[in-house]
């Protein structure tokens, strides 16, 4: 497949040996080690989630998805523990919205307000190094991830980088065959219709702390 890539096949052998050492004392039976975790003495547990509830297999932008389960029933799943021991679940949300690649994105700015977004804040896919889309904030995704994951907590990042735009939009709904629909449609060729229109801030979000 690929006729000029030249590999050191027992170079390569020799360092996957010495990873093999390295990870050794790392390796045990996953399932008995949360348990310990949840049932020994207290402690705090964080379990990150890697990409988007939108991208989740089952209920993400099919076929435009990615592998697994990325919304919180992943954390089950994926570490194989009980749903009763899943505490706080903390949904993080930029203040406006971004995908990679194709898929269905209602409220994409294919324009200049797409482009500062996207410059302002280094929007790039971490693998592929692909600029992501982007467009305003879109409420029904996330009202529809909350449903989903039941979000105790929102932390909204990114804030700074609405700082120089004159005007903010938030979408509130969608329009489908002519209908209006204030939720996540079955179907993925839906306009933004209801927004939200806010005078821009103005000012530097960049030095404030919590």
């Amino acid at each position: 497949m690929y006729p000029t890539l030249e590999i050191d096949i027992e170079g390569e052998l020799v360092k996957l040996k010495d990873y093999v050492e390295q990870l050794k004392p790392m390796v045990r039976d996953g399932v008995h080690f949360m348990y310990e975790a949840l049932h020994g003495p207290p402690m705090k547990i964080l379990v990150e989630g890697a990409n988007a509830a939108l991208l989740d297999i089952d209920f993400g932008t099919y076929p435009f998805v990615t592998s697994s389960n990325c919304t919180v029933g992943g954390v089950c799943t994926g570490l194989g523990m009980p749903p009763q021991n899943v505490g706080e679940v903390y949904g993080v949300v930029k203040a406006y919205t971004t995908r990679v690649g194709i898929g269905a994105f209602p409220s994409e700015q294919n324009n200049k307000i797409g482009e500062l977004l996207q410059t302002r804040g280094k929007e790039v896919g971490v693998t592929t190094g692909r600029k992501r889309r982007c467009g305003w904030l879109d409420l029904v995704l996330i009202k529809y991830a909350h449903m989903i994951n039941g979000f105790t907590a929102l932390a909204l990042t990114k804030l700074d980088i609405l700082d120089v735009f004159p005007e903010i939009k938030v979408g509130l709904a969608y329009q489908v065959d002519d209908e209006i629909i204030p939720h996540f449609p079955g179907k993925c060729v839906c306009v933004p219709k209801k927004y939200i229109y806010s005078k821009g801030f103005k000012l530097s979000h960049g030095q404030m702390s919590c």
